[in-house]
């Protein structure tokens, strides 16, 4: 099946994560979602149900079915709920109308039965590699399964057709670490959504910035895993300078009760999605992301977008995207001194602040989400055309014994 032929693929995709979730991988899904069936592309979404969800089919989804799978709540991430084993459930649907092809988001009870029941269906399959659950496991107390969990990680992936992977770092360290057939799929940034004019002065009076005032965002999972710690003590750097800066931390998490008694106290807004959430991008001034976990970071291209200097260790969204000094500043992973130091000599020079924004946006303007998607059509019709001269090489093989 050659992609110039145009075929319409029938692709399922199986995550345990979906909007309206609030996540990088929920938000990743959408666009690639939303960007296949703008291409003609039929899509069968399988995720768990949410709690109180009621499922509405938007306008332009004509080529979307869902099958919304039971599921139980995700402990310490509030909301979110992961995927029961459907096994025989996806079994019967695939016998009844086999897809194209399989992508699995998620590594979870539903991601590991579907991969199982593909294979068995002989059905290709690719997975993503869209969260780092091994580096997770030490900020829970369960530092020492942190091995456990990468072994199994890597056996679920290479059991598939390909991994997607969004960095070529990542391709390299999972590469390194045994993972096979793994391919480098980028990301995207909604420019027209994130975009420095949606600033508004009300909101950032509502902060407590008055004009001249420095407002210091972080956007994300407000969660152990975070490193939320640098970002406070990097702010209490500035805040030593500038007494009338603001930390404003948009997002929702476990460590939310903790943050209220925080001194400097940060501005709390809780979860923003949309045009509310593009808004508090643009009312800011610097963007701090302290993470060490991510796999990519969807937060710091959109940062950019809002015309944002942001600060971040070199890898990730961050590696890819930032070239230091220029629209923005990264620092070697792992070193919080220097990212303290980095967040203070931005803050202290305005006329650098917004030579860094302006840079950040220009870069933003590339980053389109129609050219990934495109990537992504391009990878599926590989993975399926290798998958179909495999199965044809073994058929010979077997009639010619």
């Amino acid at each position: 099946m050659a992609q110039s032929e145009r075929d319409i693929l029938r692709l399922c995709v199986v995550t345990e994560t979906y909007p309206p979730e609030i996540n990088g991988v929920a938000n990743t899904l959408r666009y690639w979602v939303q960007g296949l069936e703008q291409r003609g592309h039929g899509i069968h979404l399988i995720r768990p149900r949410q709690k109180g969800e009621r499922p509405e089919r938007a306008d332009g989804e004509r080529h979307r079915r869902e099958t919304l799978t039971p599921g139980l709540p995700i402990p310490g991430y509030s909301g979110l709920r992961f995927g029961l084993p459907i096994y025989r459930q996806m079994r019967r649907l695939w016998c009844k109308s086999s897809p194209d092809a399989v992508y699995i988001a998620t590594q979870g009870p539903l991601g590991h039965a579907a991969l199982s029941a593909a294979r068995a269906a002989g059905i290709p399959t690719l997975t993503g590699f869209h969260t780092q659950f091994h580096q997770y496991s030490g900020h829970y107390g369960l530092g020492l399964l942190s091995h456990w969990v990468a072994s199994v990680l890597r056996r679920f992936h290479n059991r598939s057709g390909a991994t997607l992977a969004p960095t070529e770092q990542l391709r390299a360290e999972l590469v390194g670490s045994g993972f096979e057939r793994v391919h480098v799929l980028g990301r995207g940034v909604d420019t027209e959504l994130f975009d420095p004019h949606r600033g508004r002065e009300d909101l950032r009076g509502s902060w407590g910035c008055g004009p001249g005032e420095t407002a210091v965002l972080y956007v994300g999972r407000l969660a152990a895993e975070k490193n939320l710690g640098l970002a406070l003590h990097a702010f209490e750097d500035i805040a030593s300078r500038f007494p009338h800066a603001r930390l404003v931390l948009v997002g929702d998490g476990p460590e939310l009760a903790r943050l209220r008694h925080v001194r400097p106290e940060p501005v709390l807004t809780g979860a923003k999605v949309g045009a509310e959430l593009a808004e508090h991008f643009a009312s800011g001034d610097l963007f701090l992301f302290p993470s060490l976990t991510e796999t990519f970071g969807n937060v710091v291209p959109e940062a950019m977008a809002s015309g944002l200097a942001v600060i971040a260790f070199d890898y990730g969204a961050a590696g890819v995207w930032i070239n230091s000094g220029e629209n923005g500043v990264t620092v070697p992973r792992g070193d919080a001194d220097a990212f303290r130091k980095a967040a203070l000599t931005v803050a202290c020079d305005e006329a650098r602040l917004r030579t860094m924004g302006e840079g950040a946006r220009a870069t933003a303007e590339a980053m389109s989400w129609g050219r990934v998607v495109g990537d992504l059509e391009k990878l599926l019709f590989e993975v399926i055309d290798r998958h179909r001269t495999e199965h044809r090489r073994e058929t010979l093989a077997a009639t010619t014994k």
